[in-house]
């Protein structure tokens, strides 16, 4: 799993490999998306910051493991399709697509505007 951070701050984990960490948390979509998504009235990104992807540690994988658990799917959070298409271009080494799907879980509060807009 690897923990998206910005400005020394962990926002998210995604319980993909480190090439598709990197492809879902630098694509334009989810760019997009955490400029206009805030925290505590604070954007989570300023557009400028350097997004920065790092291994997980065990305090964010435990959280991430909780909330998916939590959630089950039964959460109202719907899948965008410009992240989707991201988290799944990676392919086997025989040319095939993988068909697992990544999750991403935010590790900051996402203010109650943002989360229904989407």
């Amino acid at each position: 799993m690897f923990t998206l951070e910005i400005e020394g701050k962990a926002v998210a984990v995604i319980n993909g490999d480190e090439e598709t960490a990197r492809d879902l948390f630098t694509c334009d979509g989810f760019k997009e998306d955490i400029q206009k998504m805030t925290s505590d009235g604070a954007p989570l990104w300023n557009g400028t910051s350097e997004l920065k992807i790092r291994a997980a540690n065990e305090d964010e994988i435990e959280i991430f493991e909780d909330a998916l658990a939590e959630d089950d799917g039964e959460g109202d959070f719907e899948d965008d399709p410009r992240h989707a298409a991201a988290a799944n271009d990676a392919t086997t080494e025989e040319g095939e697509e993988d068909e697992d799907e990544a999750d991403i879980v935010f590790l900051v509060d996402i203010d109650e505007a943002d989360a229904l807009d989407s």
